[in-house]
C-alpha cells in the first residue's frame, strides 16, 4: 500500500508564518481546547479559546487564520461568548464574521474577523467558541477498493492550532467513528483510547506553530454528495406548501473495482458492502402529507414513513447500493399545511420554512432553492442568516396570467449546519383568491352561453341568395338524374327478361310463351319512355345540367339503339322456329345482330357508370 504522503508546500507555508509570531502580542490565548470530529464525510471542529488582553489598548475583534487547503472547503463558521462552566455554562448568540484582508498579517492565510459585542479592555479576558465545518477534506485512502475492502480515510491536519496569538496551554481530541486505525502520527503526550486520540496539553507555544499529524483510519460512513439539489416551494393561499425535491446524489468515497456480485452482497451486505450504503433517512416536518419518491422510470416502492407530533421521518433505498463512484438520480415531494409556515405581520405576509437539505448525511455541492409565490404578490423581500446568490424568475402554472414570482437563491458547499430557517416577506391581496374560481365560472358561463346559441340560431344560408338558389337547382338535377338512372336500369331489366325468354324457347320451344314475353315487354318499355319524357325535358331545361346532359342524350340513343336489335333479335329467332329451322341456321341468322346487341350494352353499362360518378 502506497504511504501517505504531507503536503510538504504545507510546511512552507507554516514557516513563512512564523516570520509574523510578533504582530499579534497583544492577545494571548490562555488555554486552547480544541475537538476535531471524523465520525462522518464531515469534519467538524470546535475550538474553546480563553482569550486575554494583555496589551494597552482595547480590542474590538479577534482573527481567525486558514490555510488555504482549508479555507477552500470551509462550507460554514460560527462564534460565540461562551460563559460560566460544564452545567452552568451558557452561549450568546452567534458574532457578526467576515472575512477580511488585514496589513502586516500572512497572505497565504484566508482571514476572518471575529466582531466582539463590547470592547475587550486591558486585563480583560473572555472565552470563545468558534465552531467550523470542511467538507472534501478527508481522503480516501486508498482511492480504490473491491466489494470486499472497508474504506479507509486519511486526515491531515496539525497537533497545534492555527493562531496568531500565543497559546499558554492547549490541547486537541480526534474522535474517530470506530476504534479501528491503520496509523496515526505520535508526538509527545499523545495517547490513545478507545475512539478518540488525544494530542497534549501542550504549553506556551508561539503564533502560527505548526506541527503536522496524519491519522489513517476506518471510515465506512456514507460519503453521500449531492451534486446538485432543486429544491422547489410552492405556496397555495388555498392551504398547501408543496415541495418538491429533485438530486443528483453520487458516492464521492473510494471507487471500487472489479466486478459487483449482488449475491455476496444480500448474503453479507456489512462485510461485502462495508463501504456503501443503501438508505437515507429525511428528517421531514411533521403533518407532512402525500410523500411521494420516484425517479426517472416511475416511483421506487422502497420507501417507509414514521411520523409523530415532532417529525416525520422518511426512509428511501435507492434501486441499488450505492458504492463508491456510484450514482443516481430521484425526486422527493411532500405537502405541508399552509397555516404551520405561512403567517402574518404588520400588513405582510412571510413564509418561514428551513433553508437545507431534509437529509443530515448529504453534503451538496450546490444547492438551488426556488420558493414560487402566489401570482400577484408584491413587495417580496428575503431573510438568510448567511450569504447567498440571490434572483427572481416567473413561473407559469394552471389558469395564470401574468405569472407567479419566483425568488431563486443558490448556495454552494451547503452542509446541514446550513439548515436553518428562512424567512420570505411578500403582500397578497385576499381577493386574488377569487381570480381563478371566477376565471373557471366565467369559462364555463361563456361555454355555455355559445352552446345556447348555437342550438337556437339559424345559420342556414338565405333561401333568396343565388347560392342558395344554386344549391337547390343542383339538388334537383340530382334527384332527376337519379331518376334517369332507375329508368335505365329497368329498361335494362327489361331486355335481361327478352334474353330470357329466347333461353327458355330454346330449350322447351314453347313458341307462345316467347310471344308473350315480347308483348308484356313492348308494354314495359312504352311506360318507361312515358317516364322518361319529362325527365329529359327537365334536365334539357335546366342549366345545372349542362355538363352531364351530352351523356344522358348517348345514353339514351344507345338504348333505343340496343333495344330495336334486340327486337329484332326476337322476332328472327321465333320466326325461324315457327318455320321449323334447325339451331346452327338460327346462330347463323342471328350471329351480327348478336355482337351488335354485345357491344351496345357493354357501351350502355360503361356510359352509365360515368353519369354515377358524375
Amino acid at each position: 500500500m502506497k504511504r501517505i504522503r504531507f503536503d510538504l508546500s504545507l510546511l512552507f507555508v507554516f514557516g513563512f508564518c512564523m516570520s509574523f509570531s510578533t504582530v499579534c502580542s497583544d492577545l494571548v490565548i490562555s488555554k486552547l481546547d480544541r475537538r476535531i470530529d471524523l465520525t462522518s464525510q464531515l469534519v467538524r471542529t470546535t475550538v474553546s479559546l480563553k482569550v486575554e488582553n494583555n496589551g494597552v489598548d482595547s480590542v474590538s475583534e479577534i482573527l481567525l487564520p486558514f490555510p488555504e487547503h482549508q479555507a477552500r472547503n470551509l462550507a460554514f463558521l460560527s462564534a460565540m461568548i461562551s460563559e460560566g462552566k460544564d452545567k452552568t455554562k451558557s452561549s450568546s448568540g452567534s458574532l457578526p464574521i467576515e472575512a477580511t484582508n488585514p496589513k502586516g498579517k500572512p497572505p497565504s492565510l484566508t482571514w476572518y474577523s471575529v466582531s466582539l459585542p463590547k470592547e475587550l479592555s486591558k486585563g480583560g479576558s473572555l472565552t470563545l467558541e468558534v465552531k467550523a465545518v470542511f467538507t472534501h477534506v478527508l481522503r480516501p485512502f486508498p482511492e480504490k477498493i473491491s466489494q470486499a475492502d472497508v474504506q479507509l480515510v486519511a486526515f491531515q491536519d496539525s497537533a497545534h492550532y492555527l493562531s496568531p496569538y500565543t497559546v499558554k496551554v492547549q490541547s486537541l481530541t480526534i474522535k474517530l467513528p470506530e476504534p479501528r486505525v491503520e496509523s496515526y502520527t505520535k508526538l509527545e503526550n499523545t495517547k490513545f483510547s478507545g475512539t478518540e486520540i488525544k494530542y497534549g496539553p501542550y504549553e506556551n507555544l508561539p503564533p502560527f506553530s505548526y506541527t503536522p499529524i496524519v491519522v489513517h483510519y476506518v471510515g465506512n460512513k456514507p460519503f453521500a454528495v449531492a451534486q446538485e439539489l432543486v429544491r422547489e416551494i410552492e405556496i397555495s393561499h388555498w392551504g398547501n406548501v408543496q415541495i418538491t425535491e429533485n438530486y443528483n446524489l453520487v458516492h464521492a468515497g473510494a471507487e471500487i473495482t472489479g466486478e459487483f456480485s449482488r449475491l455476496d452482497y444480500q448474503a453479507r451486505p456489512h462485510v461485502r458492502g462495508a463501504s456503501a450504503f443503501r438508505n437515507l433517512v429525511a428528517k421531514l416536518p411533521p403533518r407532512a402529507h402525500s410523500i411521494y419518491y420516484r425517479d426517472e422510470i416511475g416511483n421506487i416502492s422502497t420507501s417507509n414513513v414514521w411520523s409523530d407530533s415532532a417529525k416525520t421521518l422518511l426512509e428511501i433505498e435507492p434501486r441499488y447500493p450505492m458504492f463508491g463512484g456510484w450514482r443516481t438520480s430521484f425526486t422527493i415531494g411532500y405537502g405541508l399545511p399552509l397555516k404551520d409556515f405561512v403567517f402574518q405581520s404588520e400588513g405582510k405576509r412571510f413564509l418561514n420554512i428551513s433553508f437545507g437539505c431534509p437529509m443530515s448525511d448529504v453534503v451538496i455541492e450546490n444547492l438551488i432553492v426556488k420558493i414560487v409565490l402566489p401570482e400577484g404578490s408584491k413587495e417580496i423581500s428575503v431573510s438568510v442568516p448567511f450569504p447567498v446568490k440571490q434572483s427572481q424568475e416567473t413561473k407559469f402554472s394552471h389558469l395564470d396570467m401574468v405569472g407567479r414570482p419566483v425568488i431563486v437563491l443558490e448556495k454552494k458547499n451547503v452542509v446541514p449546519e446550513h439548515n436553518q430557517y428562512i424567512q420570505v416577506y411578500y403582500r397578497f391581496c385576499n381577493l386574488s383568491l377569487l381570480w381563478e374560481p371566477l376565471m373557471l365560472i366565467f369559462g364555463f358561463f361563456l361555454f355555455f352561453v355559445a352552446c345556447i346559441v348555437y342550438m337556437h340560431a339559424d345559420f342556414t344560408i338565405s333561401k333568396s341568395s343565388p347560392s342558395y338558389v344554386a344549391k337547390l337547382q343542383w339538388d334537383e338535377v340530382q334527384t332527376a338524374i337519379q331518376q334517369f338512372q332507375n329508368i335505365m336500369n329497368r329498361c335494362l331489366v327489361v331486355h335481361d327478361k327478352l334474353e330470357a325468354s329466347l333461353r327458355e324457347l330454346s330449350r322447351n320451344g314453347n313458341v307462345q310463351a316467347c310471344k308473350a314475353a315480347r308483348k308484356a315487354a313492348d308494354s314495359l318499355l312504352k311506360e318507361l319512355s312515358k317516364e322518361l319524357k319529362p325527365i329529359l325535358s327537365f334536365l334539357q331545361s335546366s342549366p345545372q345540367a349542362v355538363q352531364i346532359m351530352p351523356k344522358v342524350e348517348e345514353l339514351v340513343s344507345k338504348e333505343r339503339e340496343l333495344q330495336e336489335k334486340l327486337m329484332l333479335k326476337h322476332s328472327t329467332v321465333v320466326d325461324s322456329y315457327e318455320k321449323k329451322s334447325g339451331g346452327r341456321d338460327i346462330e347463323n341468322r342471328v350471329a351480327a345482330v348478336q355482337q351488335k346487341i354485345t357491344l351496345l350494352r357493354q357501351e350502355v353499362d360503361e356510359i352509365l357508370e360515368v353519369i354515377d360518378e358524375i
